[in-house]
């Protein structure tokens, strides 16, 4: 089985969370977006509260949060970009019940086959070429974070990798990639 791949252009992820906002899933819109912003493992987003984000006393998104992860039990504090605060914004009035993405059925997350068919049928609809999957946005966020100068030291941190070789699979680097820094490599 092929791993998934992160999707390398900026224009096809927004076209892919565009997809749901234009059916006015506001749900599914979301979670493309934090996906995608936070690198966080799909299990671990669909977890995430309403009461984690926002304060509905103060009537205010938070500018962190902290989640346990499922998979290496380390705790995670999690800055909320701009992006994902104006999505959060968008979706709050539609909300039901304590996760975000909640079911449509009952007050639980909604599953990973649901988030995996969420992503894969808006992919569909853009004819994103490769395999992309939940994981996609997790890898997303490493291949332009990547792209933008952050240090792989720094990732492996952010992704709470245990070895080098694994954030390194997850940037999806490319002959095109390797072939741009031998280009701009203008030395003499």
């Amino acid at each position: 089985m092929a791993a998934t791949e992160p999707i390398r252009d900026k224009k096809q992820l927004n076209q892919i969370a565009d997809y749901w906002l234009e059916l006015k899933n506001f749900r599914n819109y979301t979670m493309i977006v934090m996906g995608a912003c936070t690198a966080l493992r799909i299990g671990d987003l669909l977890r995430v509260k309403w009461n984690d984000v926002y304060d509905e006393e103060k009537d205010t998104f938070h500018s962190h949060f902290t989640i346990t992860e499922k998979k290496t039990g380390k705790k995670k504090t999690i800055a909320l970009n701009p992006k994902v605060i104006a999505a959060l914004r968008l979706y709050l009035p539609h909300r039901r019940g304590d996760y975000i993405f909640n079911s449509n059925r009952m007050n639980r997350p909604i599953s990973r086959v649901h988030a995996w068919r969420i992503i894969r049928e808006a992919a569909g609809s853009i004819q994103v070429a490769g395999k992309i999957a939940c994981h996609s946005l997790r890898k997303t966020f490493g291949y332009f974070a990547w792209k933008d100068g952050v240090m792989p030291v720094m990732l492996m941190d952010i992704f709470n990798h245990s070895s080098f070789e694994i954030t390194r699979s997850y940037l999806g680097i490319t002959q095109e990639d390797r072939d741009s820094v031998y280009m701009k490599m203008v030395l003499f």
